[in-house]
C-alpha cells in the first residue's frame, strides 16, 4: 500500500453524488436506508464512468488495486462497507478501487475498528500507510509498526498470499536493476532513456517496493537497513536520482 491523493470528480457526478445521499438519508430506518443504499448502488450507471476514471487517476502504476498493488483494480470498493455505513455509499471519500480478489476473497464486509469506533483499516487515500507498515525489503514481507498496519497485513492477506510475497521480491530485484540502468543512462548522457526507464519503473506492478526502497534510504537506521547492500543505499540517496524519480510521482521522502 501507497500513499495515494485523491482525484477531483467533475461537478455534476459530485451533486449527483449528494443527490443520491440525500435520498438514502430520507428513508425512515437503518433497514430502509441499506435497503436503498443497495438498490441505488445496483443502478449506479450514470455515476461509475466519472467514478472508475477518478480512482484510476488515483491508482499506483497502471490502475492496480490500492490494496494489494498487484493485480488490476476492477472494483469500486467502498472502504467503509456500504452494509455498516449505507449513507456512506455515494461518499466520493469512501471509495477506493481494488482488484477482484482483494474486495470479494479478503476484505469482503470486514472493517475491524477500535474500541471507540474508529478504523483499524488504512485509508491510503487519507494517510499514508508507511506509518503503519514497513515492508522487509529482502524477504518480500510486511511488518506491522501499529494496530492498524497489522489489521491491513490480517484482513487482506498481504504476507500469506505467496503469490504478493514472491511478487515483492522480484520486485525488489527488478527496482535495483533499474535504479542501476538510471545511473548509467545518465552518466552516459541518455537522458531520454532515462526518463523512459523512470516511466517504466513506476508503471509495474507491485510499486510499494519502490516506495519502500526510497522511504527506508532516508531512515536514521537506512545502514542497517540495507546492510550487504550499500551500493545500492548509495544510488537510492543520489540526490539527481531521487529527484528524478520521485518527482514523477509527487513524493517527497
Amino acid at each position: 500500500m501507497i500513499r495515494l491523493r485523491r482525484a477531483l470528480l467533475p461537478a455534476a457526478t459530485t451533486e449527483r453524488l449528494a443527490e443520491h445521499t440525500a435520498e438514502i438519508r430520507r428513508q425512515a430506518t437503518e433497514k430502509e436506508r441499506k435497503d436503498r443504499a443497495k438498490e441505488l448502488w445496483a443502478n449506479r450507471r450514470q455515476v461509475r464512468p466519472a467514478l472508475v476514471a477518478g480512482l484510476a487517476e488515483m491508482a499506483p502504476g497502471r490502475e492496480r488495486c490500492m490494496y494489494c498493488g498487484d493485480s488490476q483494480g476492477t472494483d469500486i470498493d467502498h472502504f467503509e462497507p456500504k452494509s455498516l455505513a449505507p449513507l456512506r455509499t455515494f461518499d466520493w471519500l469512501n471509495h477506493l478501487l481494488a482488484c477482484s480478489y482483494c474486495n470479494s476473497n479478503q476484505k469482503r464486509n470486514l472493517f475491524p475498528t477500535k474500541a471507540d469506533g474508529s478504523p483499524l483499516l488504512v485509508d491510503p487515500s487519507a494517510e499514508d500507510p508507511l506509518d503503519h507498515l514497513r515492508l522487509v525489503l529482502p524477504l518480500g514481507t510486511y511488518r506491522g509498526l501499529t494496530d492498524r498496519g497489522r489489521a491491513c497485513i490480517e484482513v487482506f492477506g498481504l504476507n500469506t498470499r505467496a503469490v504478493l510475497v514472491e511478487g515483492r521480491r522480484d520486485a525488489y530485484a527488478t527496482a535495483r536493476h533499474s535504479i542501476e540502468l538510471w545511473r548509467i543512462a545518465m552518466d552516459k548522457g541518455q537522458r531520454d532513456k532515462a526518463t523512459e526507464i523512470v516511466r517504466v519503473t513506476w508503471n509495474r506492478p507491485l510499486i510499494d517496493v519502490l516506495v519502500a526502497m526510497f522511504h527506508q534510504s532516508g531512515h536514521p537506521a537506512a545502514h542497517a537497513l540495507f546492510a550487504g547492500e550499500e551500493e545500492i543505499l548509495d544510488l537510492l540517496l543520489d540526490t539527481e536520482l531521487r529527484s528524478a524519480f520521485l518527482h514523477f510521482r509527487g513524493l517527497s521522502y
